[in-house]
């Protein structure tokens, strides 16, 4: 001490002093020179080791402990399990606070949090209610508000019932987990509004302290805000969401667990569109310490999407590994599995797919419901109707159901197999009758058989479940009617008999305004009332006694040029070519002519008609060239132009014959 120069007095007075200010990397300083003079001093070792934890050097802090646990023994079972907790060896903490001599207040706390870290939710809900039951200090809201959670966490991921533990919600973060509980218990809206209620009381609180920013009051808001875009989404307003998601993500919060949690959401949107905004998303599902700060479902939740995405982005080899490696944690659980088999399916290997789902259902039939109902999808691609039939039949938790039933009665139907689908009728309505008796679904189940029966001829069969029905309601005349059409086939005296239940005509008249039901807006027909007529377009009587509406007859339109007094042909109707004066047609004597000779004249005419020999006719407008008073010359032994032998028309003209080329069809 003589050589150091200053005394241990002196240096347990800097470190209390530095402890009050906080400076404990100061304290440190002093601890290390007072352990130099006395390696062992447990309240020296202590103190360093409180410093240490504070610094936030846990695994130091951690080995001083183990060092020299001969010395401390019990002194810092505290220190311990709190450094193992910070350094997330959960098991490690709660082994150390269970072999504790002593249950103090602080290591009850302690022990709270790691319960909840290894969610042990009913465990944790004890230790803090003993704890807020027996113990009163300024921690009490905070305890309130870790029971909240524990009871919101109860709620989402053990669908456990709400339990009213008489919590108040004075603050944000206990109104929060109000809604958190909310949601799991499928209450969106009223868990939304309870986040708005957080959302106005955490401004509300951060509005008093000049030193946050409006950007504080934004990230402490975040969780909030992204709890209320989860809603949406379960909602369906997705692009609300998503637009809350995206807000959340810009700020980038220091959670990385809300992170992820954010762009997890965002990719399960994205689906299999907008991959390369999801591949940027992954990323932040990959952080340090995600895999701390999130429950096993949610982990398990990002872990699935990240192999859908990679299905989606064709990276096979990618999507076996993490889904073969999620099939590995829950050997039980079937989306990883579903997944690899939608993997098959993108590569056509359907054979291969239904091995794998008969494979994992027969390994765990209790969960093997989902695995055999894309059993069934796949033989259906397939073609395999028969087949996927089989499979569905064999889930005993679904055989009865109403909407199995029908699925397989209109699959037998397809494959005509009238046989089968009357045999699931029967063994369902067998079912019933021993289950429920009388029940609204057992009698609509053997009205559904009675009229598949009768829809394929099964009149015999279709007695029985008639029967059954018309003894249920001996009112109902529909049912009577289907009975004595069907025994009618079988037993005409048992028709007979049934018969007389039919209610008389009289009863059956029903009160009906017949003008008013035809002058309906659903009338598809409406007979038109007839005119009153007077004077000469009165109805004539009938030989029955029937009135018979005398048409009034529209006045014909004349053609043009006719003469209304003159007396109509009367071969008028007759073709022309029957009638008496039909002489036939004078066959091409003007189509020949034209084309021939000049101008205006006819080829075959007198010569006496031809213009050129006539003196007496005068001349056409002069030619060009020609002096205007010249007489007409003699054309005898010219021949005009018009008189040559006329060309070929181009319909009439024939085309040399062409070449024939050589080569293929395709040649050129």
């Amino acid at each position: 001490m003589a050589n150091a120069g200053v005394s241990v007095p002196s240096l347990w007075t800097e470190v209390n002093r530095c402890g009050q200010n906080g400076d404990f990397t100061r304290a440190l300083k002093a601890l290390t020179k007072i352990l130099h003079e006395n390696r062992d001093d447990v309240t020296a070792l202590h103190c360093k080791i409180v410093c240490l934890i504070q610094n936030g050097t846990f695994k130091e802090a951690l080995n001083v402990m183990n060092t020299h646990s001969k010395v401390l023994g019990s002194e810092v079972v505290f220190e311990k399990a709190y450094c193992e907790y910070r350094l997330n060896r959960v098991e490690s903490a709660l082994k150390t606070i269970e072999g504790a001599t002593e249950q103090t207040d602080k290591l009850k706390e302690l022990y709270g949090q790691v319960l909840y870290r290894l969610e042990r939710y009913d465990d944790c809900k004890s230790v803090y209610t003993d704890l807020i039951r027996n113990s009163q200090d300024e921690y009490e809201e905070e305890r309130k508000t870790n029971l909240a959670a524990v009871v919101a966490s109860m709620s989402q991921w053990e669908n456990a019932p709400l339990e009213d533990l008489g919590l108040p919600e004075s603050t944000y973060e206990l109104c929060y987990n109000a809604a958190c509980a909310l949601i799991g218990q499928g209450q969106f809206t009223e868990a939304l509004n309870k986040l708005r209620q957080a959302e106005e009381l955490c401004r509300v609180s951060l509005a008093d302290d000049s030193d946050v920013t409006e950007e504080d009051i934004e990230s402490e808001l975040a969780v909030i805000h992204s709890q209320m875009a989860y809603i949406m989404q379960l909602q369906g307003r997705t692009d609300e969401a998503l637009q809350l998601y995206n807000q959340v993500i810009k700020l980038k919060p220091s959670d990385v667990g809300l992170l992820a949690v954010t762009a997890n959401n965002i990719i399960t949107i994205n689906r299999d569109q907008n991959v390369f905004d999801s591949k940027k998303k992954v990323k932040l599902t990959n952080a340090e310490g995600v895999e701390y700060k999130l429950a096993k479902k949610q982990l398990q939740a990002i872990d699935l999407n990240k192999a859908l995405l990679a299905m989606y982005t064709n990276q096979a080899d990618q999507c076996r590994k993490l889904s073969s490696s999620l099939q590995s944690q829950n050997p039980g659980h079937p989306r990883p599995v579903l997944i690899q088999v939608a993997q098959l399916c993108r590569e056509k290997q359907h054979s291969r797919a239904i091995e794998l789902l008969q494979q994992f259902s027969d390994q765990h039939p209790e969960s093997a419901s989902s695995i055999k109902l894309t059993m069934a999808q796949l033989y259906l691609v397939q073609g395999h109707v028969t087949k996927a039939c089989d499979v569905l039949r064999s889930i005993e938790e679904f055989r009865h159901k109403s909407g199995m039933i029908s699925a397989l009665v209109t699959m037998y139907s397809h494959e005509e197999d009238i046989d089968s689908a009357i045999d699931i009728f029967k063994q369902a309505i067998e079912h019933y009758q021993s289950e429920q008796p009388g029940s609204a679904a057992h009698l609509a189940l053997v009205r559904e058989a009675a009229n598949y029966k009768l829809k394929y001829g099964r009149k015999k069969e279709a007695i029985s479940d008639l029967e059954q029905l018309w003894k249920q309601n001996t009112n109902d005349i529909h049912t009577l009617a289907q009975l004595i059409s069907a025994y009618s086939l079988v037993d005409t005296d048992k028709a007979k008999s049934l018969s007389k239940h039919l209610p008389s005509a009289d009863t059956m008249a029903f009160n009906v305004d017949v003008d008013e039901l035809e002058n309906s807006h659903g009338a598809t027909y409406v007979r038109k009332k007839a005119a009153k007529v007077t004077g000469e377009n009165l109805p004539k009587e009938q030989g029955q006694g029937e009135i018979k509406k005398k048409r009034k007859k529209k006045k014909g339109k004349l053609p043009k040029n006719c003469d209304p007094k003159a007396t109509p042909d009367p071969e008028r109707w007759l073709p022309m070519r029957e009638r008496s004066y039909y002489r036939g047609k004078k066959k091409g004597k003007k189509k020949e002519q034209i084309g021939k000779g000049t101008q205006g004249a006819t080829a075959g005419a007198s010569a006496e008609l031809d213009a050129s020999k006539t003196a007496s006719s005068p001349p056409t407008s002069p030619r060009p060239g020609s002096a205007s008073g010249s007489s007409t010359a003699t054309a005898s032994n010219v021949v005009p132009p018009r008189q040559q032998k006329p060309a070929a028309s181009g319909a009439t003209r024939k085309k040399a014959p062409q070449k024939k080329k050589k080569g293929g069809k395709g040649g050129w």
